[in-house]
This record gives structure tokens, C-alpha cells and sequence, in this order.
């Protein structure tokens, strides 16, 4: 997802016209696979798995973690309260972006909906923490796609992203394949050599590897946790 909105509904923000402007804390239509940056890694692979995909509209690979199996759906404790230990930094800044040397809304958001208090100017007209906080979000977002981008090129330099189907049944006998998906592969880890290895170890890149490929673990802990909300009739 780029940090620069595709619609043309974006209106660009300024205090005279948006001094009344209001959002809501957390996204209402959390989506089920949500974009992730390099520098978050660490923090996701804690709750989700990290997977890769293709954008639809130029081929090119970018990582996003799994919060549940379909859209909709949030197995990750707390997601669905919007306290989850774990919040991408493209959801804070959901329903704005950057444009330019500005930041930009698109109005349509549900993010800017009925439910919205949370001001993001203040009565002096100057920027609230939650205006602030987006600002930091949208840097984060620029930045973490620089970073991200080259991260995955080198991925693939070194052939050790794989794709991967998931297939999983549950307690109410519905089967459940995840395609279209790419990993990071353990064995093809373990095959670099010392030289590259040690390089990849200096740019963080070997650590963020292998944060992708044990984040397939979160695969079984959110499966166990769906099953739960099955036998609880959720």
C-alpha cells in the first residue's frame, strides 16, 4: 500500500477549513492483513504472522502480518478492542497520507465518521497530539517503505523467499487455504555462507529474516484462538 492515497476524493489539510475536523482512535474496518515496515518487525512477529505478497497492480512483493483468515475476521488478542499489543503504524495513520510537503484525508474514511471526537486541531488552531502522532505515522510509513523495499530486494537476491499455502481445518469441519503467499525460507537461511551472513547481520537484515520465518508460529496460535470463538459460539 503506498502512503499516498489513490482516490481522488484527498483533500489536503489546513486549520481554516478542517479546524473542526474529528477522527476516531482506531480504525473501524481493521482489515485482516495489514502493511508492515522493517522497523516493526520485531514487534509483529510477537502477535502475528509476517507474511509477503504481491501488490496487485505492480507485481512488487511488500510484507504485511495476518491478523485473521478472512476479511473481517481479528484473532489477534485485543485487535478487535483496538488493543492489541501490537498496532501497525499504517493503521495510525489510516485515512491519511502524504502529499508533497502535506499531509492529506480522504473525507470518506470511515475514520472521520459520526463516531469521531478526538479532535486533531485545537483551539488556537494548532496541531493536537493526535495530529502529531499521525505526522509521526505518515514519516514512519515514508520511511519504513524505503527500507522495507530494499530489504525485500535483497530477499530475493539471495532466492530464500518461498510461497507458501496454508491449509487449515477447524472444529466446524470448514477447511480454510491461504494462497498467494510468501515467506522467508529457514533452510535456504541456514545454507548463506559466513560472508554473507556477517553482511546481512550488519544492515539487520538477518535478524528481520528470521523474525519473518519463526512468525509462522503465529499461524497455529491464531487457528487455536478461532477455534475457541467457534466453541464459544462467536
Amino acid at each position: 500500500m503506498d502512503s499516498h492515497n489513490p482516490l481522488n476524493s484527498v483533500e489536503l489539510l489546513n486549520v481554516e477549513t478542517h479546524a473542526n475536523l474529528m477522527i476516531t482512535r482506531d480504525v473501524a474496518d481493521h482489515p485482516n492483513f495489514v502493511n508492515v515496515f522493517l522497523n516493526e518487525f520485531t514487534a509483529a512477529s510477537a502477535s502475528c504472522p509476517i507474511f509477503f505478497a504481491k501488490d496487485i497492480n505492480t507485481g512488487d512483493f511488500y510484507a504485511g502480518a495476518l491478523f485473521g483468515f478472512r476479511q473481517g475476521e481479528l484473532l489477534v488478542d485485543g485487535a478487535d478492542k483496538g488493543k492489541a499489543a501490537f498496532r501497525p503504524v499504517d493503521l495510525l495513520r489510516h485515512g491519511f497520507f502524504a502529499s508533497g510537503d502535506n499531509i492529506a484525508f480522504d473525507p470518506s474514511s470511515p475514520r472521520f465518521g459520526p463516531d469521531a471526537t478526538i479532535r486533531i486541531f485545537d483551539e488556537d488552531g494548532q496541531p493536537t497530539d493526535a495530529l502529531r502522532n499521525i505526522q509521526r505515522a505518515i514519516g514512519e510509513v515514508i520511511a519504513g517503505q524505503a527500507a522495507t523495499k530494499a530489504f525485500i530486494r535483497e530477499m530475493l537476491s539471495l532466492n530464500v523467499i518461498e510461497p507458501i499455502d496454508i491449509s487449515l481445518s477447524f472444529d466446524d469441519g470448514e477447511p480454510l487455504t491461504l494462497v498467494g503467499l510468501y515467506t522467508v525460507s529457514r533452510e535456504a537461511l541456514m545454507d548463506l555462507d559466513d560472508a554473507t551472513v556477517l553482511r546481512l547481520y550488519r544492515n539487520w537484515y538477518i535478524q528481520a529474516a528470521w523474525c519473518v520465518a519463526f512468525s509462522q508460529n503465529q499461524v497455529a496460535v491464531l487457528a487455536q484462538r478461532r477455534n475457541e470463538r467457534l466453541a464459544a459460539g462467536f
